[in-house]
């Protein structure tokens, strides 16, 4: 079994709003320079989430969703500390997500 840790926003939020790319390109070269596989993904309208589960005040009802997916939950509450406004969560699954090529 697999725990996975999530920050959901609007897609809006992610994309325009917040340096989301800079954060996640810093975070892929830390990585490879310590040769550390990648174990986080930025998931556009993840339909996995159980929403009714989560604090949704920071969420715009009606807007499109994505997330930050990560097996390390330090990332994801680093990432809603340098970030602010999203909805942190979890989730188990027995399988390795592997993102769409």
């Amino acid at each position: 079994m697999y725990n996975y840790y999530f920050a959901l926003a609007s897609k809006n939020f992610f994309l325009n709003e917040e340096p989301v790319e800079e954060i996640l390109r810093e975070r892929t070269q830390y990585y490879q320079s310590k040769n550390k596989k990648i174990d986080f993904w930025f998931v556009l309208n993840p339909s996995f989430i159980d929403f009714s589960e989560l604090n949704m005040s920071y969420i715009n009802y009606g807007a499109s969703y994505a997330a930050i997916i990560s097996l390390d939950k330090k990332f994801i509450q680093w990432f809603k500390l340098r970030v602010g406004f999203v909805t942190i969560g979890e989730f188990q699954s027995n399988s390795l997500f592997i993102p769409p090529a």
